[in-house]
Formats: C-alpha cells, structure tokens, sequence
C-alpha cells in the first residue's frame, strides 16, 4: 500500500509517501513562498526521492482542514487533479488528527493547536494509548481563554503542537505548569502525520473517489463572514 500525502493546511507544506507503513520520502518547507509555487514541485521530488511515478501510488491523502482557507484549497485541488486521470482513492484527513500524529509516543495530553485569528485557534485534543492515538474531542474552533480553563483541568503533561502552539503556550505558561511546547521539528504539520493518519482512515473506513474529496472548514471564511454582515 503505498501512500502520498501532502499538507498545505498552514504557512508550511508538506509531502510524503508511505510504503506499507513506512515512510520512504519526505520533504517539508517553510520559506513564505505560496504553495501554488511550492506544493506541486515538491510532490515531484518526493516522488522522485521515492523512486517512484504517480502511478506507484495506490492512494492520495491530505490535510481537508481546519486550517488555511487558501491553503485546503490548493492542497485539496492538488490531490484531486493527481488522482482523477487514474480514479485513484484519496483520503482527506484532519490537520489537527496529522499534527498529532507528530507526537507518536508522547506521554500525556497532546493539544494540536492552529491560529484561527480573533484571539481563537482551531484546535482537538489527544491521547496515546498502546500506541493508538485516541482523539478525546471534535475538531472545534475555541477561544485560548476557553481552552486554557478546560485544560486547568489536566494533571498530567499537556504538549503544545502545531502552528498555534506558541501562541497558546504564550497564553498559558503562567495558569498551567504542567503544559510545554512540542520540539521545533515536531510541531509543525508534516506530511509524515498526514500518512498516519490516512492510514488509520483506510483501515477502519477506507478511502473515496477524488470527486467526493472536499474541504473541511470549522466556520466561514472572513469574506463569507462580511458578506453575510452586507446582508444583514
């Protein structure tokens, strides 16, 4: 089974191919430049680092949301255009489920965390359990106030991860002793942690036609918002 999985959910992009559960091929980059620049000619090298073509490839997965309204949408259009001339099976999976999966073998709550503005971030919580990852909450787009009251709650480790970490840590360090940021190279989305989690996926609900992948966004976007402001 053999798996490539991009992510372009945030400010960083993402591509990996898994190989029956192994990861073989990895690229990441974080330089400002758009993923309209970036994701696709990442894709190519990675596949080429690989040894392998797109029709190697038995299944598409990639990071459907919450994140970047741009970002899902160029990430989603991506997969869909590799996997349509060949039907092959994709899977959307969510960004905050991947930046979890960066945390494999961490003992204690991970808090996967995105800046979703408006003093928000989009945001789920986990666990590990026997080295499954156990989700203990939706994907939700919450206030850090509301979060760190919920958290207060914790008495074990609580990790900060993703690319609202840092802004919850900043938040929270003074309420919560027990919580700690994730190491630089683990908290950020990867396309290692959007493998994982497709793989997951495909082993309890399998994958869908590159016509059924859609984005997953948690609330409108800001143009949507004052649209509906104008008409109000």
């Amino acid at each position: 089974m053999k798996i490539l999985a991009v992510d372009s959910s945030a400010v960083s992009a993402g591509c990996a191919v898994m190989e029956d559960g192994k990861i073989i091929a990895e690229s990441f980059v974080k330089v400002g430049l758009t993923h309209s620049e970036t994701l696709l000619p990442m894709v190519a090298n990675t596949l080429a680092n690989a040894k392998m073509t797109a029709a190697d490839i038995d299944c598409y997965a990639v990071s459907a949301g919450p994140g970047s309204f741009t970002g899902i949408r160029i990430g989603v259009a991506a997969v869909k255009g590799m996997a349509f001339p060949s039907s092959t099976p994709c899977i959307g999976v969510s960004t905050l489920e991947a930046i979890a999966w960066n945390c494999e073998g961490f003992e204690g709550v991970i808090c996967a965390s995105m800046d979703a503005r408006r003093s928000q971030v989009y945001n789920a919580l986990f666990t590990f359990e026997d080295g499954k990852l156990i989700r203990l909450c939706d994907d939700r787009a919450v206030s850090i106030e509301e979060l760190t009251d919920e958290l207060s709650h914790e008495d074990g480790q609580i990790y900060l991860a993703g690319d609202g970490a840092q802004l919850c840590y900043n938040a929270m360090r003074e309420k919560l002793p027990n919580v700690q940021l994730t190491p630089e190279n683990l908290r950020h989305q990867r396309g290692y942690g959007v493998a994982m989690a497709a793989q997951r996926i495909y082993s309890e609900e399998g994958a869908k036609s590159p016509d059924e992948l859609i984005p997953t966004y948690l609330r409108p976007s800001q143009a949507e918002r004052e649209l509906q402001l104008k008409k109000s």
